[in-house]
């Protein structure tokens, strides 16, 4: 649940975005939850939520399916911003992981 001083986004937003991360950027959710999300054994991982402080994401693994919340490196406060978040969320998760980050998709 985010403070009240949270930045939000307009639920129509945020269900695009993740449909955007679930449908084209499914691997990058499990690399970004496995490194970042302190759930090493995630093999699914759906993003369910954004906000100004951070992402959600479902995970399913081993251990069980749970939540998991992602705070941003810094509080976003526009829709573009969460594009730059998440990619330097994938690229921290790519160095804790020990690799190579993929070739960039355009979308």
């Amino acid at each position: 649940m985010p403070a009240a001083d949270t930045p939000t986004f307009p639920p129509e937003v945020v269900e695009a975005i993740a449909r955007h991360m679930n449908d084209d950027h499914a691997e990058d959710n499990v690399r970004i939850c496995r490194a970042l999300g302190g759930r090493p054994d995630t093999r699914v991982a759906r993003m369910t939520g954004v906000d100004g402080d951070g992402i959600d994401f479902e995970v399913s693994g081993p251990q069980g399916d749970g939540p998991v919340r992602i705070e941003w490196p810094s509080r976003i406060t526009e829709r573009p911003q969460v594009r730059v978040a998440v990619v330097e969320l994938h690229d921290r998760a790519c160095a804790v992981l020990g690799i190579d980050r993929p070739a960039p998709e355009e979308h």
